[in-house]
């Protein structure tokens, strides 16, 4: 399997999806959405970008199944597309920018592609294993901020899941006292990809999806970072919480996290 290749090819299609998304939100209104849960919203546009998606990438890899947010296509042995056709609704319904898509490439051995598509800036962010990361094309690499407290952390606010509501709101108030400020995007696709190319130096969120974080951690990995669960161990993808950063920061960050998130 040519993974260079095949990034490229799953880079186009997404870059294709884009133009969709981007016609459609100039015509988007409230009355398109739908709540699948609570604050966890879905309209047409998130149905028939995955549906392309599933499409375009069948025909790029016939036999691998797929893992994907609004429910398209099956999980399979082996390789499968793990997808998010719209990384950021709430973003893109209320016209806020800032909104991916994403899609990563799984194989029993962990991930093999992802691809990080920012739609309003249409920046691609791209990496295969081995292979290193890049945006629109050329290298990008974690920051080298090696102390906390000079670092500019992201994290997403739980919606739906507050369950350790107040364990966040501890960690935040302690990183908030300890770094250079924390941001919110609304899309963890985008906080993984501004990770991987310096733009942050880490990433941290409970609750999240395999859809959420598959390919962007790949991004930070290929771009020499550190990637864990909340226990500096490796069980990020399915496991519903991360931490991404450059590397240099991740133990410094990993214990407050600990602190406030032990196990």
């Amino acid at each position: 399997m040519d993974l260079k290749q095949l990034t490229d090819d799953v880079a186009a299609l997404c870059g294709e999806v884009a133009e969709f998304i981007r016609t459609e939100s100039a015509r988007f209104t409230e009355a398109s959405v739908e709540s699948k849960s609570l604050n966890n919203l879905v309209s047409y546009v998130d149905k028939t970008a995955e549906t392309r998606l599933v499409v375009g990438l069948g025909r790029l890899l016939p036999g691998a199944g797929f893992i994907a947010e609004e429910g398209t296509g099956e999980r399979r042995e082996g390789l499968n597309w793990i997808i998010d056709p719209l990384d950021g609704t709430t973003n893109f319904v209320h016209g806020i920018p800032c909104y991916c898509i994403s899609i990563g490439l799984a194989g029993d051995d962990g991930m093999k592609l992802g691809v990080v598509l920012e739609v309003t800036r249409n920046e691609r962010f791209t990496a295969w294993k081995g292979g290193g990361a890049y945006l629109n094309g050329r290298p990008i690499r974690v920051s080298q901020r090696a102390r906390l407290q000079d670092s500019l952390l992201a994290t997403g606010f739980p919606y739906d899941d507050f369950g350790r509501e107040a364990q966040y709101m501890e960690l935040l108030r302690a990183l908030m006292h300890n770094s250079r400020g924390i941001r919110r995007l609304g899309s963890a696709a985008a906080d993984l990809a501004y990770v991987a190319c310096g733009r942050f130096e880490a990433f941290y969120e409970y609750g999240l999806n395999p859809w959420d974080v598959a390919a962007g951690a790949l991004l930070v990995q290929e771009a020499g970072g550190t990637v864990s669960d909340f226990t500096n161990g490796g069980d990020w993808l399915f496991g519903e919480e991360i931490v991404a950063s450059n590397g240099h920061i991740h133990a410094e960050l990993i214990g407050p996290i600990g602190k406030f998130f032990g196990k």
